[in-house]
């Protein structure tokens, strides 16, 4: 067939309407299934004369199809492991087909229905690879939130070389940079015809040999020689011409045919020992920045590196908040609670200089708020919950009491990491996993979701796709998912491909082979101890860039590094993250001393900033300014409601479930200690079966609605209305006390009167309910400022 499609131009042409024909099988099949579900819900034959229809035209468009595209890809030198995925489940559709046609003909229903949902399938799985040849491995995976191609620079390539005009050699650093723009010119616009997956006229060029090698018609470059090189030819012949590259899909613009010329007139250099990834790749180790120098108002660390920052973005520094504002957003952010207004009165009567850090050592002190507080964010991290899946079959374990003692006495955060992966029987609950009930898919066994959590809690690292197939967004592979997941495994694993089985067997090791080398055949136990103690090491950087970029987000609304998961982006200052992770280290991995730092910086204090759109604070031209204003918490919120006016949980189940030292230590059911329910979950509390590290700070309807007509919310409003009623008989008094407990500060006039008006001179309950309801929800209570 080859030989007939190289001497006969109809045989090429009738390839190439292999993508036409193709889409014929795909949606009438698909549609054939969905008219015979209905057949079967309805029991009716209705559509069975439709359906058979579409069966054999269907079948008949697979067979035709499949010649097509045989002839296509013989004719057109198409190779590769996509090439042969795409061909034989196009083959395997067809046989489908037929046999599906062949069943419904002798009237075995049964084997008929059963045969046409593996047909479509079938289908799906062919047209997936279908697409994947014609637009491009990334197709799907391009238009995901984060995964925009671009540039290793984030951008349009834009490199420029003085040594264009100077004709002076390269520096290593030139020739690893302009090798950098070169790869990322040849992924974007040529693998998706000349690489592993797909190889057209046996020609590579994801790799520095193969380009060198050339394709079938020979060598593609000429070193120092641009306009003899085939490959400048062919990127700068006309659309039309039927020899141009690329084939499909955007034409290079100038500036990368420029710099593919340039590359090729240096000589194509490639720099020596391993290629640099084409992905931004954060350094592992860590790194002391020198602080700028000191001013007379400007002395804190992170301020006096904020403030080069500042000064290199034009930015000018803000008067600080006013002590209110200050005391409210310091007491929400470490302890999760509001002020009393006696606490806020003696605040801001306080004349002393360094009352602000009085305060802040004194709620640090408060060990037991804090570790309430700081629980809910350890929870959503460790996927730490109190009821859920895998609790009623006893494939899961909570870690309340370990998490809890832990953040009551500060544990150091080296052993905290260090008896979550190397776990005793109080703490096991994070790296088990969850069991799931029945067959799951490979990636999600328990031994690869240790691996996927250790890496994205600890690390910042997004594993989930790479347990998969090779990533797409990252240079991480499917065998560097197993081998990791092969650490905490009791048995060896075997590495499967999209649920499929290999055949191989994984290897064991840690992802930073730079932190140390695992004891392949010791037990687990003693892996898993050798593992803690390599990934604790003051030289893992990355352990602790992470985790306090993961106090800075809680802190300021958003990360050093967004999204938080994803350390290897670029951060808006490396050097306030490098330095903030260093004295971590140097101030014994104390999380308590982190916080004081932050929140008694300057940069801590600036007024906050609102973002209208959520994408902006993510979006890679963020430019950080001060704190992104904030709404309350879940658990802050539920927290605020009990202090300023009624508890909104009267069930202490959760808290009788802890020792009974903690137990004297909970005044009120706080939020975080209470199973989930619709109201937390309309607030934002979220299914902690997965990793949760960041929650949106946007309102939705689904909290409107819950804070409007919830039974939970509208209950607790009522009960704290009796009893207000019963405490203050006139509205005078009552407003006044409501405004001081819920906003921390006395009523204006023309607030005085609103509230007179809804409590009415003698205060009902349903008056007072409307009022508290309207505070409540008033941005002032409901935001952090």
């Amino acid at each position: 067939m080859t030989i007939i499609a190289d001497s006969f131009w109809l045989w090429q042409f009738l390839g190439r309407l292999h993508p036409l024909f193709v889409h014929f099988p795909v949606g009438l099949l698909c549609i054939a299934l969905l008219l015979e579900a209905a057949d079967w819900y309805r029991k009716s034959n209705q559509f069975r004369a439709g359906v058979t229809a579409m069966l054999w035209i269907g079948t008949i468009s697979a067979i035709v199809a499949v010649v097509l595209g045989l002839i296509l890809k013989n004719g057109e030198d198409y190779e590769g492991s996509t090439v042969a995925i795409h061909q034989w489940s196009g083959l395997a559709t067809m046989a489908l087909a037929i046999l599906t046609v062949l069943a419904l003909r002798s009237q075995r229903i049964a084997l008929y229905r059963g045969l046409l949902i593996v047909t479509v399938l079938g289908v799906t799985l062919a047209g997936h690879y279908g697409a994947l040849l014609t637009h491009g491995e990334d197709y799907l995976s391009s238009v995901l939130p984060g995964n925009k191609p671009k540039s290793p620079e984030g951008g349009e390539t834009n490199f420029a070389f003085a040594s264009v005009n100077t004709n002076q050699p390269l520096t290593d650093k030139q020739v690893q940079d302009l090798n950098l723009e070169v790869r990322a010119i040849l992924a974007h616009n040529c693998y998706s015809c000349h690489s592993a997956s797909k190889t057209k006229g046996e020609l590579r060029l994801d790799k520095k040999e193969l380009i060198m090698k050339g394709g079938e018609h020979g060598a593609i470059l000429k070193p120092g020689h641009p306009d003899d090189s085939e490959m400048i030819r062919r990127i700068m012949l006309p659309a039309d011409d039927k020899e141009a590259m690329p084939t499909k899909g955007k034409r290079l613009t100038e500036k990368e045919v420029a710099l593919l010329s340039f590359w090729i007139k240096a000589g194509a250099p490639w720099p020596n020992g391993p290629e640099k990834s084409l992905y931004r790749v954060a350094d592992l180790a860590p790194r002391l920045p020198v602080l700028p120098p000191a001013t007379v108002d400007i002395t804190n660390p992170v301020d006096r590196l904020v403030n080069a920052y500042f000064q290199k973005n034009k930015i000018n520094w803000k008067t600080v908040v006013d002590d209110r504002t200050y005391q409210r957003r310091v007491y929400l952010d470490i302890v999760g609670l509001l002020p009393t207004p006696k606490q806020i009165d003696d605040f801001v009567a306080d004349q002393r200089p360094d009352k602000r850090e009085t305060l802040v050592k004194g709620l640090l002190n408060r060990n037991e708020d804090y570790a309430q507080h700081w629980l809910t964010f350890w929870n959503d991290a460790l996927r730490n919950d109190y009821t859920g899946t895998g609790y009623i079959t006893g494939g899961r374990y909570d870690i309340t009491k370990w998490l809890y003692a832990s953040l009551k006495k500060n544990k150091p955060y080296n052993w905290f990491v260090r008896e979550l992966i190397s776990p005793n029987k109080e703490s096991e609950g994070f790296i088990k996993g969850i069991k799931w009930r029945g067959t799951i898919n490979s990636s999600q066994r328990t031994e690869m979701q240790a691996a996927q959590n250790v890496a994205q809690v600890m690390l910042g690292l997004n594993l989930k796709c790479a347990s998969c197939h090779d990533s797409f967004i990252s240079d991480w592979k499917l065998d560097d998912a197993y081998a990791f997941a092969n650490v905490f495994a009791d048995t060896t694993l075997e590495i499967h491909r999209c649920d499929k089985p290999t055949g191989k067997m994984a290897g064991r090791r840690i992802l930073y082979k730079e932190l140390g080398q695992i004891s392949v055949d010791a037990p687990t136990e003693n892996r898993l101890r050798e593992l803690a103690d390599f990934l604790v090491q003051p030289k893992d950087g990355r352990l602790y860039r992470t985790l306090v970029n993961r106090v800075w987000a809680q802190l300021m609304g958003r990360g050093i590094v967004e999204p938080v998961d994803v350390m290897d982006n670029e951060p808006w200052s490396q050097d306030l993250l490098d330095w903030l992770a260093y004295d971590f280290v140097q101030n014994g991995y104390d999380i308590k001393k982190l916080i004081y730092t932050i929140t008694t910086s300057k940069t801590y204090q600036l007024p906050s900033v609102g973002i209208k759109d959520a994408d902006l604070v993510t979006a890679p031209t963020y430019v950080f300014q001060g704190m992104v204003r904030r709404r309350l918490t879940a658990e802050q919120f539920a927290d605020a409601v009990s202090l300023a006016f009624n508890p909104i949980y009267q069930d202490t189940s959760l808290v009788k479930m802890l020792p009974p030292a903690i137990q004297k230590e909970v005044p009120f059911s706080r939020a975080a200690l209470v199973k989930n329910d619709r109201f937390l979950t309309a607030l934002g509390r979220p299914n902690r079966e997965t990793v949760s590290t960041s929650r949106t700070s946007q309102a939705n309807l689904l909290q409107a609605l819950e804070l409007t007509n919830g039974t939970t919310f509208n209950e607790a409003l009522k009960r704290g209305a009796e009893i207000w009623k019963a405490k203050y008989p006139t509205s005078d008094a009552l407003v006044k006390e409501l405004y001081r407990k819920s906003l921390g500060r006395n009523p204006l006039p023309k607030e005085i009167a609103v509230a007179e008006k809804i409590v009415g001179k003698n205060p009902s309950v349903e008056g007072i309910q409307d009022l508290v309801w309207a505070m409540a929800i008033h941005p002032e209570f409901q935001l952090i400022y």
